[in-house]
């Protein structure tokens, strides 16, 4: 899908709104430029350190993992409704065990520049590189979260992606 330079604040609340239901897609690529997605429910979009970031949260358990832990870069990419069904499909189905993309018929491109890639389907994609990541200390977490989240293993990492580009396509 064709795309432009987009500001990253453009069309946020829709952004938001996806990320809420059906959720967002998370690509992580290794260097060799093999890629993962999955789906994520929990991010934020701001200002952090002077710098438009997107922060995402990864479990360790999650194959996604290693790839941002490889390549230091990952993109978010905003589903169309069309795309529904397989949003719900990332979102329960590991990578190790089935190839996601494949499986679907969708192709991803990779970034300029960055050690990530942007899945074709996608009419609005941010391509983020991490610089920062910390991980959820349990001790410090309400236990209301920590008993609905977490049950006492698998906390997430929080990755802080500079957004090094928001790219939208025509007409979204």
């Amino acid at each position: 899908m064709e795309r432009v330079q987009v500001p990253y604040d453009y069309q946020l609340s829709k952004t938001l709104a996806r990320l809420a239901n059906p959720g967002l897609l998370l690509v992580g690529t290794k260097t060799s430029g093999e890629s993962n997605v999955m789906t994520i429910g929990w991010g934020t979009v701001g200002i952090v350190w002077g710098k438009q970031v997107f922060t995402v949260l990864v479990r360790p358990s999650r194959y996604t993992y290693e790839f941002i832990e490889e390549s230091g870069a990952f993109t978010v990419n905003v589903p169309t409704d069309e795309m529904r069904a397989w949003t719900a499909f990332c979102g329960t189905k590991s990578g190790r065990e089935v190839d996601k993309f494949g499986s679907h018929g969708m192709t991803v491109t990779p970034c300029d520049g960055l050690a990530a890639a942007t899945i074709d389907a996608a009419p609005m994609v941010y391509e983020c590189r991490v610089v920062h990541h910390n991980d959820v200390i349990p001790a410090h977490l309400a236990p209301d979260i920590e008993a609905r989240s977490y049950g006492g293993s698998d906390y997430h990492r929080l990755y802080y992606g500079e957004i090094l580009a928001a790219r939208a396509a025509e007409g979204y």
